[in-house]
């Protein structure tokens, strides 16, 4: 009788014992989860309170400009309307299709440019390889006010001052450093059986690119197009020196505005078109976010 009665404690106790490393394994498991969860939400308040914040703004009468009140308080589309008010001096609505006309053009040259560049640092073997590469590196490397002065002299003396051929060429070369090297990586960790296999087919090196390269580098190729559009769309530095009222872009011409409100900062005007112009590219990040991933991962290929 003593050993059926030890028997089932002793499997009471093994399923108690089982249960309670269950138990631990499962905190175990929840701990990091729980941990990065924690970590993301205070990241994305971290990052999005201020746009957050320049919304409210945005929507805020003028009159309230300085209100601490979290929520959207006293909301008007005035700051809109002065935003686009030509009476006033402000061409926001020229300055984006400026901006549109400039990204577009630079992102496609880029591209263009930086796509062949980064095959041919990657997949080629020439003399002279590692110098380009460095001088690639060390053209990001310089500060766009260091080279404001020797650019306003070169282009003076051309007679570009104001003209869209001053801001299109400065932003790219400010974009292919970006573009080679992000691409250089992928092209680098491609099978290279793909490329042999269509040029034992009869491909020629620029067929095998264009027909079997070309279209797997197609998510790394958009990643980078928008991140060449981006770094186009928001840059100030150069284009405040080398535009004119006429070709400015937006970020130029949002530096330039003018309130309904005399001898006052129009901050809420600012926050305004800072909304306009920041909405589009959230949208496009958001539209194309699984090509912006796929692209950002897409090094990982395998033969």
């Amino acid at each position: 009788m003593s050993v059926a009665v030890d028997r089932p404690r002793s499997a009471a106790r093994g399923a108690s014992s089982d249960r309670t490393e269950t138990k631990v394994r499962v905190r175990r498991h929840r701990g990091p989860k729980t941990r990065t969860a924690i970590q993301a939400v205070v990241i994305a308040i971290w990052c999005l309170l201020p746009f957050y914040w320049m919304i409210v703004t945005a929507f805020r009468d003028v009159g309230f400009t300085f209100s601490t009140d979290p929520w959207p308080s006293h909301v008007t589309l005035d700051n809109f309307r002065t935003a686009f008010s030509t009476e006033l001096g402000n061409h926001l609505g020229r300055a984006l299709l400026n901006s549109l006309f400039i990204g577009v053009v630079v992102t496609a040259v880029g591209l263009l440019v930086g796509t062949t560049a980064a095959y041919a640092l990657a997949r080629l073997d020439f003399k002279g390889k590692s110098v380009i590469a460095g001088a690639i590196l060390a053209a990001s490397m310089f500060p766009g006010v260091a080279l404001i002065t020797p650019l306003f002299q070169l282009f003076t003396n051309l007679g570009w001052i104001g003209e869209y051929q001053a801001l299109i060429l400065p932003s790219i070369s400010f974009v292919l450093p970006l573009t080679v090297y992000t691409l250089t990586s992928f092209f680098r960790e491609m099978p290279w059986d793909l490329e042999e296999a269509a040029r034992i087919d009869g491909c020629t090196r620029v067929q095998a690119f264009r027909r079997i390269i070309l279209p797997l580098a197609a998510p790394a190729v958009f990643t980078t197009a928008i991140l060449a559009f981006i770094s186009s769309w928001n840059e100030y530095l150069i284009s405040s020196q080398l535009s004119s009222d006429v070709t400015q872009p937006v970020t130029v011409a949002i530096a330039g505005f003018q309130g309904s409100v005399p001898h006052q900062e129009p901050y809420t005007a600012i926050m305004a078109a800072g909304t306009i112009v920041t909405i589009p590219l959230v949208i496009l990040v958001l539209i194309f976010q699984r090509r912006i991933v796929a692209g950002l991962t897409a090094g990982g290929v395998k033969g």
